[in-house]
């Protein structure tokens, strides 16, 4: 989507106007991946419009495909407008324009099976199936178990106000996922379930990789190994024949602590960051940790998307001592300084 951003704090009724930029959770993602150095192929549609023509071209900067991004004449490009956070009571208010928009029209019959076929990491958002009955069965099929399949990447977004019907249906495509990232108060609010990390892996056992977000705790991932040989060397999922799944390794990392400018995008950052690790073949803390980099980079910049830090010194972070970690406190700019100090270590 196009997104709005206050030019002041204050209530979407006394915010005189707005900076345009762009937003959307698989856009995020695929926009953190490739400004990491990652090929990435965004899939979607966006109308014949302005908006359109501009979200095309900002996501295209990051270096992203968007070969596969389709034009729709008979519906507008998805808009949303947001206000500032306020920090004294967080309190913020967010209006989306997207119902009958290009995005809500996809489906099973307009998204090409060679749009998504070669790819390692097939990455989904919850967010999707709610727009419109088309993009729930797209999610359906998109998450089925077949012979084959990208690795299936599944954030689950729950957004209450878009989830007038049963969000039980997040659950349902969680299961058929290889890798799930879910908040802990996302698995309470949409599912009922609560008693922490282990109560949500009681609940979703199917995927081979389940993380659970914890705010500014930190991060809990449930891994079963031996994963499939397909996902682990080619990074394709789980074939419906594979045999019972081993017990779960679980690995919590903290998160630094970060001088936050505004909350939003900082899930689909973390799921970049994460995905970058596992793209890249990290043990298990690593990827966390670079999720917490890439989340980090998000939540100091006033938009969706921030500048993620240069690979070498986020490798360099994520192998701190666990000390060394627990004490690193990221603000404003964090980013800008690293690429700074990544140009003067190169000759």
């Amino acid at each position: 989507m196009v997104t709005f951003l206050p030019s002041r704090p204050g209530r979407l009724a006394d915010v005189p106007s707005f900076a345009r930029t762009i937003g959307g959770a698989e856009s995020n993602v695929a926009c953190a991946l490739a400004a990491a150095g990652h090929s990435v192929k965004w899939v979607s549609r966006v109308g014949a419009d302005g908006f359109g023509d501009h979200l095309i071209a900002a996501v295209a900067a990051y270096g992203v495909d968007t070969s596969a991004v389709r034009r729709d004449p008979g519906r507008p490009t998805g808009i949303y407008f947001r206000t500032a956070t306020d920090r004294a009571t967080d309190a913020h208010e967010v209006l989306y324009y997207r119902a009958g928009s290009a995005a809500s029209a996809m489906s099973p019959a307009n998204v090409a099976h060679e749009d998504l076929g070669a790819a390692r990491v097939l990455h989904v958002s919850g967010i999707t199936a709610a727009l419109s009955p088309d993009c729930l069965a797209l999610m359906r099929a998109l998450t089925a178990p077949r012979a084959g399949r990208p690795l299936v990447s599944y954030d689950v977004n729950h957004r209450p106000g878009l989830w007038r019907d049963d969000p039980a249906v997040l659950l349902e495509l969680a299961r058929g996922a290889d890798v799930v990232f879910v908040g802990e108060d996302e698995a309470q609010d949409a599912w009922g379930v609560c008693g922490g990390p282990a109560a949500i892996r009681d609940a979703l056992p199917e995927p081979a990789v389940l993380v659970v977000k914890q705010g500014a705790e930190g991060a809990m991932a449930f891994s079963r190994f031996p994963a499939p040989p397909a996902i682990e060397e080619r990074g394709l999922g789980r074939s419906p024949s594979y045999p019972a799944p081993a017990p779960d390794s679980v690995t919590f990392v903290p998160a630094p602590r970060v001088d936050v400018v505004a909350p939003v995008g900082a899930g689909d950052a973390f799921a970049a960051g994460f995905l970058s690790g596992t793209l890249r073949g990290l043990p298990m803390r690593e990827r966390l940790r670079h999720g917490h980099l890439m989340a980090a980079a998000a939540l100091t910049v006033p938009g969706d998307l921030g500048t993620p830090p240069p690979t070498a010194y986020a490798d360099r972070l994520a192998a701190l001592g666990d000390d060394a970690w627990e004490t690193l406190h990221l603000g404003p700019g964090w980013t800008a300084a690293a690429q700074a100090t990544e140009e003067v270590r190169t000759p």
